[in-house]
């Protein structure tokens, strides 16, 4: 199944947000370990991900008008 750069986006920037939510509560429990670094790199890549997709989208859109 092709999946829309959009939908891809949107899913990536959810996957970013949920990351980043887990970041802050491990960090609120644990302080600053292993884990925390880890949520906060998969949530960058993630968010970064995300408005790639976005921006291709759109991009993808303007050059097919």
């Amino acid at each position: 199944m092709n999946q829309s750069p959009l939908f891809s986006g949107i899913v990536y920037l959810t996957l970013g947000l949920l990351f980043t939510y887990l970041a802050i509560e491990n960090v609120n429990h644990t302080g600053w370990g292993f884990f925390s670094y880890v949520l906060v790199l998969l949530a960058t890549f993630d968010v970064g991900s995300g408005i790639r997709m976005i921006q291709f989208h759109f991009k993808l859109k303007k050059i097919q008008k």
